[in-house]
């Protein structure tokens, strides 16, 4: 009898399928089914739950600069934000897109909207004036923020932290730098600076207020062009005895009476102008503009990393004196020196006169401990390390880069800020700034405009064309 061989599918179709296989077979389907609905419902919830976000543009534009993360560290407390918006759905989107980069490092961060046109009243009192404007509050302090950018709303969470207001003054009615002033040796862009970092600033001339207020945090002597009077320079005296903070911006030559105060902090202003060679290979042909490119360590400087610019600047030196301890803040490079003579024609260091080669000292940090009551408040000194009970001084032989002029070459903004920030003993705040946004321009060579557009127009529908005959012949072949 001949064998008969079968394959396995004509052997498993004559296979009896009984009903319990069946109803296993179902059960599976539908174990599976359930199971796989639970997974996606679990994913589902956890992602309601937890939040995670990855940041991969180059530059980290949707993400917090450092310095506002360091901000909020600063926060203790919940932040009350109120953001006064229509019902505008891509208004109010750009807002909770802003505020959702903050409650990511602090998610106590509460945000509430109110419309303007249900509450006309409270947006009156408030003082809201734009539709999208939001009101920062911490511990009974708001400030307000009519940009919705990083920049604007860490500077309003800023001016929340500090604990009461900080005056400067600067001293006026000498032909000083004016802080308000619009002119290039004027000081108007620093002292807006300062302003949008809550500090009040204001002008102060000692023949109309023969006394130096007793709020005043700090006092800028900016470079007076004429000489101030007796009375003035015991107003001044007074204020340092009873350890107020100071920054004196000095020019070379320009003693503006100031001898006696020079004397009070040991500072001696070196004769001649700086003059450094190195500034040419950064294409700088003035003479008299020295850079600074290290920093010592000092909180001013921890967190400079860019070089500063000096136009006409004098070197310093400084003597010890008695309850003062002093360090350099600013020096300049090796190949820097102090040129006695004029500014023209060849220029070259007199290694056998009066100029000195560099590196030469060019700003000086002065403290103390606080002899008395400044300020408004009463100190001892039996900490001299705590910031409270310690007086501060810096002296630069530059005030031109602050100016106008100047404050935007280089570090020369962060650098003054940082100065403020630590002689009005806010040491916390120094160095931060909201992170600047990236550079989005591409600039292209003709040459290499010309190869991107030949590429289009030309090269890519050739290579199509290409393609398609080349696969149409193999095709053809078979």
């Amino acid at each position: 009898m001949p064998t008969v061989y079968r394959t396995d599918s004509e052997a498993f179709n004559t296979m009896d399928v009984t009903r319990k296989t069946k109803i296993g077979l179902r059960l599976q389907r539908y174990s599976f089914t359930l199971l796989f609905l639970a997974v996606i419902g679990l994913l589902a919830w956890l992602s309601m739950q937890y939040v995670h976000v990855a940041d991969w543009t180059a530059s980290g534009r949707n993400s917090l600069a450092q310095d506002s993360v360091r901000t909020l560290a600063l926060f203790k407390e919940p932040v009350q934000i109120t953001a006064f918006a229509r019902e505008n759905e891509a208004l109010r989107g750009q807002v909770k897109e802003l505020v959702a980069r903050y409650k990511r490092h602090k998610p106590d961060i509460e945000l509430s909207f109110v419309n303007p046109d249900a509450e006309p009243e409270r947006v009156r009192e408030l003082g809201v004036t734009m539709d999208g404007e939001l009101r920062v509050a911490y511990q009974g302090r708001s400030e307000r923020v009519q940009e919705l950018s990083e920049q604007a709303l860490t500077n309003a969470l800023l001016r929340t932290q500090r604990q009461g207001e900080r005056w400067i003054a600067f001293l006026s009615g000498h032909g000083e730098r004016d802080p308000r002033g619009q002119a290039n040796h004027d000081l108007g862009s620093f002292g807006s600076a300062l302003e949008r970092k809550g500090l009040k600033v204001q002008s102060l001339n000692l023949t109309q207020t023969p006394q130096i207020p007793d709020n005043i945090s700090l006092l800028v002597i900016p470079g007076p062009q004429a000489a101030l009077l007796p009375g003035e320079i015991d107003i001044l005296r007074g204020y340092l005895d009873k350890g107020g903070n100071l920054l004196w911006l000095t020019d070379p030559n320009e003693s503006a009476g100031l001898d006696k105060l020079a004397e009070y902090f040991g500072i001696e202003t070196l004769p001649g102008i700086i003059v450094d060679a190195s500034t040419q290979l950064f294409g700088i042909q003035n003479p008299d503009f020295v850079l600074v490119t290290e920093y010592p360590a000092h909180p001013v400087t921890r967190e400079l990393r860019i070089m500063s610019l000096f136009p006409h600047t004098a070197a310093l030196a400084w003597k010890q004196r008695e309850g003062w301890e002093g360090q350099a803040l600013l020096s300049t490079l090796e190949r820097a020196w102090t040129e006695t003579g004029e500014l023209s024609g060849e220029i070259r260091y007199d290694a056998g006169g009066d100029e000195r080669a560099g590196p030469l000292d060019i700003g000086f940090v002065l403290t103390r401990a606080r002899l008395g009551d400044t300020a408004g408040t009463t100190s001892s000194a039996t900490n001299p390390d705590d910031a409270a009970q310690q007086q501060r001084v810096i002296v630069v032989g530059d005030g031109d880069f602050l100016s106008n002029a100047y404050l935007g070459n280089g570090g020369n903004l962060d650098l003054g800020l940082n100065m403020v920030h630590w002689l009005s003993n806010d040491d916390s705040f120094i160095a931060i700034r909201a992170k600047a946004g990236p550079d989005r321009s591409l600039a292209l060579t003709n040459t290499a405009q010309a190869v991107i557009g030949a590429g289009f127009l030309f090269g890519m529908p050739l290579a199509l064309l290409g393609s398609g005959v080349f696969i149409w012949l193999r095709r053809r072949k078979r």
